[in-house]
């Protein structure tokens, strides 16, 4: 029972289907029920005609046949077509539903969980309901037909009823037995397919760096090994069901074999009559289907099951919590960000930013500097919120930033990182997700303020050229200043540029750095950069260090007052000049 509840949710999403359900409920019931007779209309038909009695022969099997065209025959296919339809839109209400709830986990989920599993839960679980209504009610049809079917065997004999009894009870003890077996291996293989749909994944986007590294025979090493084990389980899964397929089989044998020389014996005997042996032929034959439909069924039940379940992780919130905002709305946003007292760290390691107090004033550019590890990145984390502080507080005009709403919040704050996400879509759809209504006009205007028009325009299909999986058509400079362009559109006040330029030659760098003083009087733009030369004429520079802030100032006083920004600023001329 408890399996059951984990379909509690889907119940919500039928929405106004449900009559439709419910009617093509009724119509498998009404025909699951007409087939109780069936077999008696058989027997009746052939008793008839032992007795010379055409008339009554014929009548019977009119009968049936009027039972069997309409009401197992029309009723039933358009049930199923009802039943069909409704599992597809359930389906799709599924996929969706689950889709919207992945974008709403906390950032430390997709740390936890592969792209492959969170991918798989959307796609291939919520897919799994394809048909099971169906399968699943003209199943139960099929049992309440059969208790029913049990009462008129017991009425005409006991024997034959207890046999019956016996053998139906002894399938559902195995059943029973199989049940969890066949659940936990399907269990097991699903995480070692998402293993796999992860390394697919991570294998076609970074298919690049595979060939320039050369480590394509070590990632077909690491599939080779995944498949294995999808194999070895999959190996396992099918000696299960195998073991489970031989005995149900020989269930079935028993109570065909056994039914027949009963009803044989009971009919030499004279204690049934002609009518009720021709219709146990019947209905024997009828519990043999509904054993190996319940055989397939239940199969097909634990790995719906096991697939539910996954889908409910995340639509029940069981692996992490949604994100929460809070209601406030702000409509002139200033950009002024303070950091009061904040502590934070990344699960499971050390503290990365302890009690850290900095304030961020507008319209100025503002350099973060350090050594790895120091907390320049985590700032901007704790900025979009893509973590919270475990204590202290990040303010956005003096309100602190959990109470925004989230429209506010991520309108007021944009982030150019130096791997920017670019979609697979023309140049032009790429600003249409930003804001659905943009002219070409409002996007060339952006796209000239990154110094970025001069070269779409020389493209052949200019604006409406795609860009490919990570924008791989264009250069790491290109890629920046399109990511900046795009950003513009969002007119967000709060810029923050997470090592924007690190990995740019000169003349990108250059680009990129001209782009940003254009935007210092009308935005907050905030710098994280290891790059020294990039940010040396910033407004205000600070330098992080043991989490916390080691010094502030300008680039000419910093290089007299600290000793950490004289250390990186030399270890940065040192490097350069090796280079050269």
């Amino acid at each position: 029972m408890k399996s059951l509840k984990e379909f509690k949710p889907l119940i919500k999403l039928i929405g106004k289907d449900r009559k439709k359900l419910v009617i093509a409920s009724i119509f498998i019931f009404i025909s699951g029920i007409s087939e109780i007779f069936t077999g008696y209309l058989n027997g009746a038909a052939v008793e008839a005609i032992t007795k010379v009695d055409v008339k009554m022969a014929l009548i019977y099997l009119g009968i049936y046949f009027i039972i069997e065209l309409t009401l197992d025959g029309y009723l039933v296919h358009l049930a199923n077509s009802m039943l069909y339809k409704i599992e597809s839109l359930l389906t799709r209400r599924l996929g969706f539903n689950t889709y919207m709830k992945a974008l709403n986990l906390p950032a430390v989920a997709f740390e936890k969980y592969s792209s492959g599993e969170i991918i798989n839960r959307i796609t291939n679980d919520a897919d799994s309901l394809s048909f099971a209504f169906g399968r699943l009610l003209n199943m139960i049809s099929s049992l309440v037909a059969s208790l029913i079917i049990i009462v008129y065997v017991f009425i005409n004999s006991w024997i034959i009823g207890a046999e019956v009894l016996i053998l139906v009870g002894l399938l559902f003890v195995v059943i029973k037995i199989y049940n969890p077996k066949l659940k936990n291996i399907h269990t097991e293989r699903k995480k070692e397919q998402d293993k796999f749909t992860s390394l697919t994944n991570e294998s076609i986007r970074g298919i690049r760096e595979i060939k320039t590294l050369g480590i394509k025979k070590s990632l077909i090493s690491d599939m080779m090994d995944i498949i294995k084990l999808i194999h070895k389980k999959s190996e396992r899964e099918i000696d299960i069901q195998k073991e489970f397929n031989i005995i149900t089989r020989f269930i079935k044998s028993l109570l065909e074999v056994g039914v027949f020389v009963t009803c044989v014996l009971l009919l030499y005997h004279k204690m049934i009559n002609l009518t009720f042996f021709i219709a146990m032929t019947y209905y024997v034959y009828r519990y043999m289907w509904l054993i190996e439909n319940l055989n397939d069924l239940t199969q097909t039940y634990q790995k719906t099951v096991v697939s539910i379940g996954r889908v409910n992780d995340i639509l029940e919130n069981r692996l992490y919590v949604d994100e929460k905002f809070g209601n406030i709305k702000l409509n002139d946003v200033k950009g002024v960000i303070e950091f009061k007292n904040v502590t934070f760290s990344y699960p499971d390691e050390d503290v990365t930013l302890d009690n850290l107090n900095l304030t961020l004033e507008p319209n100025k550019k503002i350099a973060i500097v350090g050594k790895s590890g120091q907390g320049k990145s985590t700032l901007f984390n704790l900025i979009t919120r893509i973590f919270d502080p475990i204590s202290g507080e990040v303010l956005l005009d003096g309100i602190n930033i959990k109470q925004l709403d989230e429209e506010t919040l991520r309108k007021s704050i944009s982030i150019i990182r130096q791997e920017p996400f670019i979609f697979n879509r023309t140049i032009k759809e790429n600003f249409e997700l930003i804001r659905k209504n943009i002219t070409l006009e409002e996007i060339r205007k952006y796209a000239t303020m990154a110094y970025l028009d001069d070269y779409i325009m020389s493209l052949p299909k200019q604006y409406d050229t795609i860009l490919g999986e990570g924008g791989v058509n264009l250069s790491g400079g290109q890629k920046q200043r399109l990511s900046i362009a795009r950003t513009l559109s969002k007119n967000s006040k709060i810029i923050l540029f997470d090592e924007a330029t690190s990995a740019l030659d000169n003349q990108s760098q250059e680009f990129i750095k001209k782009a940003i003083d254009n935007l210092v009087t009308d935005h907050t733009v905030i710098i994280v950069a290891h790059r020294l030369s990039t940010i040396v004429d910033a407004d205000e520079i600070y330098v992080i260090d043991d989490g916390r802030v080691a010094a502030g100032g300008k680039h000419e006083e910093l290089l007299k007052t600290s000793k950490i920004y004289q250390k990186l600023y030399q270890t940065e001329t040192l490097n350069s000049e090796g280079d050269i």
